[in-house]
This record gives C-alpha cells, sequence and structure tokens, in this order.
C-alpha cells in the first residue's frame, strides 16, 4: 500500500488527532501476549464437541447415546429436546415469534450443518470420539435451496408453523415514482445477483462460560462482536441481567460482524452451569464455514432506471430478494441498512424498494461488513455503467452529472434520510488525478495488444455510518428502539494519570487507540499517557458494540464528552481556587491560568490534588474526586420511521471512490488488477493508519466478494465450499498494490467532525472491479451481472459470446 495522501486539517487542526501513532494495541500483539478465546484457561475445563446434521431437512427420529456416556471422561450428550425445555428461543429480527431458534435442533434440522447434538468431555479429542458413537435416526423430508423457488406456493416450508417462507416483504415508495417514470426518456432494466460469502476471521468463535455457585454468575470469555450479547444471553439462559457477566477483555481475532456466538454461548453457558465445571466450545474451521452463523447476504436484484436524454436518473424501482438461510436473526434487517442510501451519492429523485427476506434450508445469514449496503452499491453502481453504455456516455461523466453536489449538503434523499455533509466530485477527481484517464486508457490498450482483454472499472459510493438502530422499528414495528447509544467513563487518579474506560470488545479496529487519542485531544495530554481498559457487562456501561461503522462517532463523541465533563469540573475548581469568574480561567497542558494574568495559575498537580484530597478548596455543592462519564447518543436518532417508511437510517455519510484497471486472460478467465486507486472522505480521521489499514483489509475484502468468494450449495443443500480448497480467498498474488487518497469533509454532527471508517473500501471495491471486468468484455458485447466473477464464470460468458449466445438487458 503506498502511503496515502494526507488533507492539510488532519494535520493542522489537532494536536493528536489525525497524526501518525503506533497504534497501542500492537505492542501486545507483537509481544505474543494478545488474549484470545483460545488463551483462557479454567481449572477443569470440560469441551464441546458438536454433531451436525448431514440432511439438509430431516426429522430427528431418535438420538441414542448410552455408549457414548459410558466412555470414561465423558460427561454429557446433550440434546435440543433438553436445552430447549431449559432455555428461552433466541432473538428473532423481524415479527415471526413462529420460526423459533435454539442452539441445538428441536425435532427437525432444517439445514445440513445444523447442531443437533453436543458431546462434553474432559478433552476435545475425547468429546469427538464419543461424538461418533452417538446414533441418530434421521427422517429426510424435502428441502428448498433456491430463493427463487422458496417464495412458491407449492415449496416445501422451512418452518410449517410460520406457514411460509418469506419472513419479510414490504414495498416502499418514497417521491413521485410513476410521475418520474412518466417524464423519462428511457429506461433500463435489469437483473443482478451478489453471492454469499463472508469475511471468514482467522479466528473461529469460541466461547469459554462457568458458572460461580457462591455468587450466582454466569462468567463468559468469548470472541464477539454483538450488539446486546449479554442482554440476550441472560434472556435465553432464564437469568436476571447481573447473573451474566461477560469479559469484554478478549481480544477478538477477526470478524466485521460475524462474531455472533449467541447461540455457542447459550450451549455453553447451559452446560456450565449444568455440570459445574467451566467449559468450553472452539468451533474447527468446517464448523464454523458450515454451521457457525457467519455466511453474508445472498442477494438477487431487480433494478430499473429511469433516465433522461443526457443520462441524468430520475427514479429507481428495485426488487431485492434475499436468501437468510434457515433461521432469523437480525439477516432482514441487513435488506434495512440501504434504506438510509438507497440512492447512493446520487440525486434520484424517487425510489420505489421492494425488500423481500426469505427462508430456505441452508445455513443461517448473519451480520457482514456493510450490513447489506455492499451489495445494495454493487447494484446501483451496475445500474451507473448500463446507463452509460446504453447511452454511449463515459461513466465517469455520467456519475459527474447525477452526484450531488457539495453546496446542496445537507442533502434529503427520498427515503427520509439526510446526508450530513460531502464533496463528491472533489474525491473522484483526487482519486483520477492519482493515475489520469488519459494513461489508464494508453495502459489498457496496452494490454488489448498483448492479447488481453482489458478495462477500466469505476465506482462511487456511501458508506452510512453511525450504527442508528432504525431498521429495527422499520422492519418491525413492535421493536420500538430509537437509540443506540455508546458510553465511556473516564477518570483522573491522585497521580494524576488518567484511565478511561469502554464497555465493548474489539477486533481488530484499535478502540484503545481512538479513546486514548480522544481523550487526550480534550485534556490535552499525550495519548500514550492514558490508559484505556475494557470493562465487564457487570461494570461497564451501555454499549452497542462495533457494528455500523460507528465506533469513531459514538465511543469516540463519549469519550470527548466524558473527557470535556472533567474538564469543565478541573476549570471550576481553578477558578474558585484563584478567585476569579469562571469566563476568565483558560485551560492549557493541563495548567489553568487567569486569561489577564498567565503568572497566576494552578498546574495539573495542584489541581487533582484539590480535588481529591482538599474538600475545602472545592466549590460548593462540588462532589470531591475526578471521575465522569458520558452517554452518546446517536446524532439525529431518536424518531420512529414514518408510516410510509421514512427514516432517518444512519446520520454521518462517508464516500469512496474507486478506479480500477483489469485484465482478463481469454484463454483462462483469469482477471489481474493492474491499478488500484481509491479515493475515501470520513471527514476528519482520528487515527489515520487505522483507516488506512481498514481501507486496504476492505479493498481485498471486494476483492474476494467479486472474484473469488462464495459459499455454494447442491441441489439438495449441502455446502460444497466448507474448506479453504472451495472457498477462495484473496492472497497476496491476487490483492494489487493500492493506492489511498484521503480527502476531508467534516461532519457537522459529530466532535471533530469524524464519520465511520470501519467498512471502507469493502462498500465499493466489488463494483468497481466488476465494472472493469465487463469494460473488458465489452468490445465482444459480453458482460457478466453476477458475483464472483470467478475464471470459470468469465471463460463460460466469453465461449457463449464466441458461439452468439449472450444475453442482453432489456432497455427502451
Amino acid at each position: 500500500m503506498r502511503r496515502p495522501r494526507m488533507h492539510p486539517m488532519a494535520e493542522t487542526q489537532f494536536r493528536y488527532i489525525g497524526k501518525h501513532r503506533r497504534a497501542v494495541e500492537h505492542r501486545r500483539f507483537v509481544l505474543g501476549q494478545g488474549h484470545f478465546a483460545a488463551d483462557v484457561r479454567r481449572h477443569d475445563t470440560l469441551h464441546v464437541a458438536i454433531i451436525a446434521s448431514p440432511y439438509a431437512s430431516a426429522r430427528i427420529v431418535k438420538i441414542e447415546s448410552s455408549a457414548a456416556l459410558a466412555v470414561p471422561g465423558v460427561h454429557a450428550v446433550l440434546t435440543g429436546e433438553e436445552l430447549c425445555a431449559a432455555t428461552l428461543p433466541l432473538l428473532v429480527g423481524v415479527d415471526a415469534p413462529q420460526v423459533e431458534r435454539f442452539p441445538l435442533a428441536t425435532g427437525v434440522a432444517r439445514y445440513a450443518g445444523e447442531w443437533v447434538v453436543a458431546v462434553v468431555a474432559e478433552t476435545r479429542a475425547l468429546a469427538e470420539d464419543a461424538a461418533e458413537l452417538v446414533h441418530i435416526d434421521y427422517d429426510p423430508l424435502p428441502a428448498v435451496v433456491d430463493m427463487e423457488r422458496a417464495i412458491e406456493s407449492d415449496s416445501p416450508i422451512v418452518h410449517p408453523k410460520f406457514g411460509s417462507n418469506t419472513i419479510f416483504r414490504r414495498k416502499f415508495t418514497w417521491g413521485a415514482v410513476a410521475d418520474d417514470f412518466a417524464r423519462a426518456r428511457h429506461t433500463l432494466s435489469y437483473r443482478v445477483r451478489w453471492a454469499r460469502s463472508a469475511t471468514v476471521p482467522i479466528e473461529t468463535f469460541g466461547v469459554t462460560c462457568e458458572w460461580n455457585e457462591s455468587q450466582q454468575i454466569l462468567e463468559v470469555w468469548a470472541s464477539i462482536q454483538m450488539p446486546k450479547f449479554p442482554d440476550q444471553l441472560a434472556k435465553a439462559l432464564k437469568l436476571p441481567g447481573n447473573a451474566v457477566r461477560v469479559h469484554f477483555d478478549v481480544d477478538v481475532g477477526g470478524s466485521y460482524g460475524v462474531k455472533r456466538g449467541i447461540k455457542h454461548a447459550v450451549l455453553a453457558g447451559y452446560l456450565a452451569r449444568k455440570l459445574g465445571q467451566p467449559v468450553r466450545l472452539i468451533e474447527d474451521r468446517l464448523e464454523n464455514m458450515r454451521g457457525g452463523d457467519m455466511q453474508g447476504p445472498d442477494r438477487a436484484f431487480d433494478v430499473t432506471m429511469a433516465f433522461d436524454e443526457q443520462g441524468v436518473i430520475h427514479s429507481m424501482k428495485m426488487r431485492a430478494i434475499d436468501d437468510i438461510g434457515a433461521y432469523s436473526g437480525r439477516a432482514p434487517l441487513q435488506l434495512g441498512k440501504p434504506v438510509g442510501a438507497i440512492v447512493g451519492p446520487y440525486r434520484i429523485a424517487s425510489v420505489e424498494y421492494e425488500a423481500i427476506s426469505v427462508l430456505t434450508n441452508k445455513t443461517p445469514q448473519e451480520a457482514v461488513r456493510g450490513f447489506g449496503q455492499a451489495p445494495t452499491n454493487y447494484a446501483i453502481e451496475t445500474g451507473l455503467e448500463k446507463v452509460a453504455r446504453f447511452l454511449g456516455l463515459d461513466p465517469v461523466e455520467l456519475r459527474r452529472r447525477n452526484l450531488i453536489g457539495k453546496d446542496e449538503f445537507p442533502y434529503l434523499i427520498p427515503s427520509g434520510t439526510t446526508y450530513d455533509s460531502g464533496d463528491y466530485a472533489t474525491v473522484l477527481d483526487k482519486v483520477l488525478g492519482v493515475v489520469p484517464m488519459a494513461q489508464l486508457e494508453r495502459e489498457r490498450d496496452a494490454l488489448r495488444s498483448q492479447g488481453l482483454l482489458a478495462g477500466i472499472g469505476v465506482s462511487t459510493c456511501l458508506e452510512p455510518s453511525g450504527g442508528n438502530s432504525s431498521f429495527e422499528p422499520l422492519f418491525n414495528p413492535k421493536n420500538e428502539t430509537t437509540t443506540w447509544m455508546d458510553s465511556c467513563l473516564v477518570r483522573i487518579d491522585l497521580s494524576g494519570a488518567v484511565t478511561a474506560l469502554m464497555a465493548t470488545s474489539t477486533s481488530g479496529q484499535a478502540h484503545e487507540t481512538l479513546v486514548s487519542t480522544v481523550v487526550g485531544e480534550v485534556l490535552q495530554i499525550h495519548p500514550d499517557s492514558i490508559r484505556v481498559l475494557h470493562a465487564d457487562s457487570l461494570s461497564a456501561l451501555p454499549s452497542n458494540s462495533p457494528v455500523g461503522s460507528r465506533m469513531a462517532i459514538m465511543l469516540g463523541g463519549a469519550a470527548a464528552g466524558a473527557a470535556k465533563i472533567l474538564k469543565a469540573k478541573v476549570l471550576a475548581i481553578a477558578a474558585h481556587n484563584l478567585g476569579v469568574p469562571l469566563s476568565s480561567v483558560v485551560y492549557e497542558d493541563g495548567a489553568v491560568f487567569v486569561a489577564e494574568e498567565p503568572q497566576r495559575r494552578l498546574g495539573w498537580e495542584q489541581l487533582v490534588e484539590i480535588a481529591h484530597r482538599k474538600y475545602h478548596q472545592l466549590p460548593p455543592g462540588m462532589e470531591p474526586g475526578l471521575q465522569e462519564k458520558f452517554v452518546w447518543q446517536v446524532p439525529t436518532g431518536g424518531k420512529m420511521p414514518t408510516e410510509d417508511g421514512r427514516v432517518q437510517m444512519y446520520p454521518c455519510h462517508s464516500f469512496e471512490s474507486h478506479v480500477v484497471l483489469a485484465s482478463v486472460d481469454p484463454q483462462t478467465g483469469k482477471v489481474k488488477l493492474h491499478r488500484y486507486s481509491v479515493g475515501h472522505d470520513c471527514g476528519v480521521m482520528i487515527s489515520p493508519d487505522v483507516v488506512h489499514g481498514m481501507t486496504y483489509g476492505g479493498v481485498a475484502h471486494g476483492l474476494g466478494a467479486a472474484l473469488m468468494e462464495k459459499f455454494t450449495y447442491s441441489d439438495d443443500g449441502q455446502l460444497l465450499s466448507g474448506t479453504f480448497m472451495d472457498y477462495l480467498l484473496p492472497s497476496a498474488e491476487e490483492v494489487p498494490n493500492v493506492t489511498i487518497v484521503d480527502h476531508c469533509t467534516p461532519s457537522p454532527l459529530t466532535e471533530f467532525g469524524q464519520k465511520g471508517s470501519g467498512e471502507a473500501g469493502y462498500l465499493g471495491s466489488a463494483a468497481a472491479i466488476s465494472a472493469a471486468v465487463n469494460d473488458a468484455l465489452a468490445p465482444m458485447g459480453a458482460s457478466i451481472d453476477a458475483l464472483p466473477m470467478t475464471p470459470q464464470a468469465i471463460w463460460t460468458v466469453i465461449e457463449q459470446r464466441n458461439s452468439g449466445k449472450a444475453g442482453e438487458n432489456h432497455a427502451t
């Protein structure tokens, strides 16, 4: 990765924010002192092995476990029937209480890989050996694995009590769609397909639970990234919230949304309480891939765009159907987040959006980086490419004609969300300035002269950030959640040292660095002197975890809020002791002085000592000590959706623009990326090195979705890509050198002008790469509108075109 070009604001406005600084977390990782789920060791720990269903749909007739229980060292064989009787179903994101789900299948197994039995023994190896002695009789049932087939009236029903495979369906109409279509000179319809993939972190999910009988508390150590994890765990186990303590100081070895782990923790927690010993469950890779609740969106889009002769898009109709698998958690809500950026960065006046969430006999889908936004961006960007090709316009010029202008912010889109700020055209110009288009075209033509197919791809798209909860009431009116707050506690001890406490786990986003930088900025104390700790769920403050590109905004805002309260208290102490009004004192580097008489001052140590020891010198009514917390509500949040589904989905909107030069070997279909530049605007970057790392990783993630990664199923519901021999991940060979260009349009809604960046790179890379491949295929009249564009898929479409069989999109 080339060193990014920095925006001058980050260099001049702040002391510590925006400066290059080694992440606090790096020290322990470099020293080998990270503390991951597999590092948790408790005395007399028992281990769990899982027996999974070999069928996509089958009735569980009989489970015979006596032989396994007779093995020395085996402590339990747990069935779904027992667990179901002792726990409550896991939460469903939409209003579908009949779609019950427990960690172990009860009565019927609904996907190949669903957990049916848990064997508990003194070692994992022993548990696995004993599991082979458990005999399960199944009665196979009809299965449905195609989402279009699943919504047909005669399809097998995944959950007969629910009575339908369509768990959510709603059509939204925002603006004068019919009128805008009637006035449009042209319409163009197309279908695109985003295949099921995931982040596939290097660490699978792991959890250790220990029941403390004397305190009546369940202790939990897990590699989690999940909102409301302690609350949901306690509810499922029928325990009060204060009987579950989740330790958030466990390092998470990669996630980007997939470390939910609620079924794992319910299972281990129940067993720990039942057996009176610590219980550990760590997935092996097959368990993770096949039944670990970590697969992402599996979505088809039918889109029609209405536009004029100049390429200005007036309206759009989008139908999105998403295969969520056999059970529903938060998966249907991944169709909800895109409502907040349903027109992308474009000036589209009206939208019709139909969201359909479908149950099939596949592994359940869960939250994956971007929470459904990346597929939607891909669908919109594909439309821009098709409109440009239809009109014979340059795709960059078409985007310029449709991009929202920098003087139009704040900008209200048809679905009710207001974009906070942006300068989209400038970011596009900057990224095109890295390698001018004329040079890219020369390089493309040179590749073509070598017998390769070659093309240039562009994407311009949004990263909604701030992690609001609005998709919850939008998709389930019974859920009246209107806050997704976060919080931070900051204390200054008698020595003057500063400690901050946050109530969340972290999976590589460098939250300790974030908090120390923000608190240091406010208190004008070097961040390296500030210690940041993870609380546990009983001593912690409210948090909704690092999802939705929210922590720079939410945790950063909370940390700044707590630090500002402390700073105000220090100023009040100083003014009182200096005998002047509060308006007459100035805070600088931890000291406070009288503005008109700088020699009259109190230093940091003096102020801290007064606060902790000299009550007689405190202002009347002030409590002693220096410890404050701040709870930060999502900016622009707090409102329910309107009846027609208009809602302020996310508060802040980062922007990214990708430019790609790719070649395709016509003999093999292999794609190579020769140039890759991305322009990124996430407002003020608190930790630029962290942002750039996430952006680079996001580009690689999107490359995988575009060209390689896919969970493939057979017609009878068997996962065919459950190992890394079949589920291909990008390596250093495939990921190109990426040039990142920064721009800064501060958000008016946040403390420092920061926006979110955790999903950066990923949200636009697949769209740009697919555009480059289709540009390479365009001279022969071919295109691919389904991801991933594997070598086989590309070779097939080339062969079809050579034989005159390639299809066309419908346009008028």
